[in-house]
């Protein structure tokens, strides 16, 4: 896919990745549609992107807010006149067994994560259909590849971003349309520091389980940018991003049922 010239919808854009995509893609010439629910977050990485030269609209919503979501395509249209790649990466955790985690929070984190994947999707297919070439990229997870204990909530959301994510790229197949899956292993960015918890979790777990992640959360987000935007310029299915996530993405392709066997205990894995 050639990226400059090209119009982008960017959810989370306010920071970590989304930040570093959003500021890779506009060196390389891509206009922004950029989205995250801190305004003035959203606000920074716009004036940060515009100094590569590229027209860049604000839009400051909740992604799971579908009213939101449903006028958005015509928000963007008016910005850019047209929409040619849409990268679904706003994303939250939860940690915690299933039995621990309330309806409220396992219902927020699905709505994040899963139900605004489909929904965005939704909205801007048809406008991704009128163009010559366009790409829809999903962004999933490691625990969209491997399922450790104490993250029922999180795992269920990114394995299910991959299934719809893989489903769909059948279905449009001979489309204009192609669809990227992005798996990121340990990415040094602040998901860990602005994730809920089980209910009744002291500060003490909290922390134990923030200290854990710091460990394995490593690769710079503009690394992972990199890595992302190189698979979306070769127009890959699957981009898998950072060694962890390549090594254990093969464990469990070898060992699907038995591979935690042979891990240590990952960030927010609880046993």
């Amino acid at each position: 896919m050639k990226i400059q010239g090209c119009i982008a919808v960017l959810t989370g854009a306010g920071s970590g990745i989304g930040r570093a995509l959003a500021l890779a893609l506009a060196r390389e010439g891509c206009h922004l549609a950029l989205v995250d629910i801190n305004a003035n977050n959203l606000r920074e990485t716009a004036e940060q992107a515009r100094h590569s030269g590229v027209n860049v609209t604000e839009h400051p919503l909740d992604v799971a807010d579908r009213s939101a979501i449903a006028v958005l395509p015509e928000q963007v249209i008016a910005g850019h006149g047209q929409v040619d790649l849409l990268i679904n990466n706003a994303g939250v955790a939860l940690g915690g067994h299933f039995d621990q985690l309330s309806v409220e929070n396992f219902d927020w984190l699905m709505a994040i994560n899963f139900d605004a994947v489909v929904c965005m999707t939704r909205a801007f297919l048809p406008l991704l259909r009128q163009r010559p070439a366009a790409r829809i990229v999903n962004v999933s997870s490691l625990f969209g590849l491997i399922a450790p204990a104490g993250q029922s909530a999180y795992c269920a959301s990114k394995f299910a971003v991959r299934g719809f994510s893989n489903a769909l790229r059948e279905e449009l197949a001979g489309s204009p349309v192609g669809v990227t899956v992005v798996h990121p292993g340990g990415i040094a960015t602040s998901i860990a520091n602005s994730a809920r918890g089980p209910e009744g979790a002291c500060e003490q777990e909290r922390q134990i389980q923030l200290d854990r992640a710091a460990k394995l959360l490593r690769m710079p987000p503009a690394k992972a940018a990199e890595i992302i935007l190189k698979g979306i310029m070769r127009d890959k299915a699957r981009v898998i991003v950072g060694n962890d996530a390549l090594i254990l993405s093969w464990l469990e392709r070898l060992m699907p049922v038995s591979y935690w066997r042979l891990l240590p205990r990952m960030p927010g894995a609880q046993r």
